[in-house]
């Protein structure tokens, strides 16, 4: 009896040790280390490091809402903004007891992006994030990204994008057809645009079959309220072992669910194939991804569990990115009516009142120019993360190996030093001769899509659909903003508007 409670004693002494090695003592000696580099931050808290005082910063800055500034990056960000002003522009948080170092120099961030000599990778994603993300092109490294990167290259670009560009045409046709019937002339078209961009997705990647991928999408919807609610909460290793919280149960559902729902819609198209309905599984993206799994070159296959994370990835890009670059960039021309009008003058000019082709979409300059002035001020990823591989130089630092690296592009975006005492006001013609010559050749200043190599791959696709949409609205209506409205720009997964955007249109 007494040998058992002694090794009871021991095994739990052992296992406290191990615990407090690596929650306290671990982060503690990185914490004096980076001291030591004159890189200071906010001090760690065992187990939670920062993200009870992170989340407390967004609690208090969500419930104020704006008046019409542009100035979101306190309200989206604001205990970077706090933490910058004490520590300055480099400084390291925690994220539980995992070390980050929050960089805002553009040289710095230049370096990390451009990844050189490959020291700085995508990290891994881990909880709820993993289980809508999976391990697809956003965070796979090495032959399977150069493998996918190719794959995605020929869906989003090239004679493959612009056959997708039919399918945005009609699924614009598809809301404003339903407009015709809402009751009044306010639209919220935050909700309205999230139908679009569902309806664009589904179309082009599951083509024929995209009412089915519509239910897949509608999962990996819920599954980004419950990741994007989820970012802050840490909890105790092993903990989900011994008992799960109702999002961990909903979220391993909803997994599953996506994953069956993918593989049902492959198995009906075999069957059609078989039976002579089909000539081929197609060419939509699913149909792309289901050859490349099918390949007889090992080299460029793929697995059933790789294509299901890339339709992730798909809907992630084309989906979110998207709706969030319709809405804001709306937004922007509802309160600036004398840029609505330069835009629409420019639509009528290229199309008349035809709908939009491939060819005239590269001649909307000052549509181009609108978007990227709004993809500056609300762009729809706020920040880019990276880790350190292996010990490494970043500028006149040395960082350990495995320690994170946190860019919040949003502050860049609205920095005076980068772009001027006006950085706060919507002012498009900054683009009117590019971004090189908007940025003075500091391009880490603008990253709404990342920058280097890892540059989102979805890129043009969600250009294309918001220039579609945006030429076939400006086309037909006239649009201010709504009395009803509340400035209160949020970050989930995107920047989203918090209660989202009343819009009043009036046909032309």
């Amino acid at each position: 009896m007494i040998m058992l409670c002694t090794s009871l004693f021991l095994l739990l002494f052992s296992a406290v040790a191990v615990a407090l090695y690596k929650l306290w003592w671990i982060p503690i000696r990185i914490q004096k280390m980076m001291a030591s580099r004159g890189i200071r931050g906010p001090p760690y808290k065992l187990f939670y490091g920062n993200t009870q005082e992170i989340l407390r910063f967004k609690n208090e800055a969500s419930g104020r809402p704006l008046n019409l500034s542009h100035d979101i990056f306190p309200r989206v960000q604001p205990h970077i903004a706090a933490w910058t002003r004490t520590y300055g522009a480099n400084y390291l948080g925690w994220y539980g007891p995992l070390p980050r170092l929050i960089v805002t120099e553009p040289g710095l961030i230049k370096e990390v992006l451009s990844n050189k000599d490959k020291a700085f990778p995508k990290p891994g994603l881990e909880g709820f994030l993993k289980k809508l993300m999976g391990d697809g092109l956003v965070t796979a490294e090495g032959e399977k990204w150069v493998k996918h990167r190719k794959l995605a290259n020929y869906a989003f670009h090239g004679d493959s994008l612009k056959s997708m560009l039919p399918a945005m045409v009609d699924s614009v046709h598809m809301m404003l057809e339903r407009w015709k019937n809402l009751h009044g002339d306010e639209i919220e078209v935050y909700q309205e645009f999230t139908i679009l961009t569902s309806e664009i997705i589904s179309r082009t990647a599951f083509g024929s079959s995209y009412v089915e991928g519509r239910n897949i999408f509608e999962m990996l919807r819920k599954l980004t309220v419950i990741a994007s609610r989820n970012l802050f909460q840490i909890r105790f290793p092993g903990m989900s072992k011994l008992w799960k919280t109702n999002d961990e149960l909903e979220s391993e559902k909803l997994e599953n669910g996506i994953h069956d729902a993918v593989l049902e819609i492959i198995r009906k198209r075999d069957e059609k194939v078989k039976v002579g309905e089909l000539d081929d599984l197609g060419n939509d993206f699913l149909g792309l991804l289901v050859k490349a799994s099918r390949s007889d070159d090992e080299s460029q296959r793929i697995t059933i569990t790789d294509l299901v994370d890339e339709c992730k990835t798909f809907y992630i890009a084309g989906h979110d990115t998207s709706n969030t670059m319709l809405t804001w960039t709306v937004f922007l021309l509802a309160i600036h009516p004398e840029w609505q009008d330069e835009a629409r003058k420019e639509v009528l000019k290229v199309y008349g009142n035809q709908d939009p082709d491939p060819d005239g979409l590269a001649k909307l300059k000052t549509m181009g120019m609108i978007i990227n002035e709004s993809l500056r001020l609300y762009p729809p990823v706020v920040s880019i993360i990276r880790k350190v591989g292996t010990e490494a130089r970043l500028g006149n630092l040395v960082l350990p190996a495995n320690i994170g690296l946190y860019i919040p592009n949003l502050k860049l975006h609205h920095d005076p030093q980068i772009w001027g005492i006006d950085a706060q006001l919507f002012k498009p013609e900054r683009f009117s001769e590019g971004v090189a010559k908007a940025t003075n050749n500091n391009l880490a200043a603008f990253t709404p899509f990342g920058l280097g190599p890892r540059t989102c791959v979805g890129f043009s696709f969600a250009t294309a659909e918001a220039k579609i949409a945006l030429s076939m609205i400006l086309q037909r209506y006239t649009f201010s903003l709504s009395p009803a409205y509340v400035h209160s720009p949020t970050q989930l997964l995107t920047t989203s508007p918090q209660h989202g955007v009343q819009v009043i249109f009036h046909p032309l």
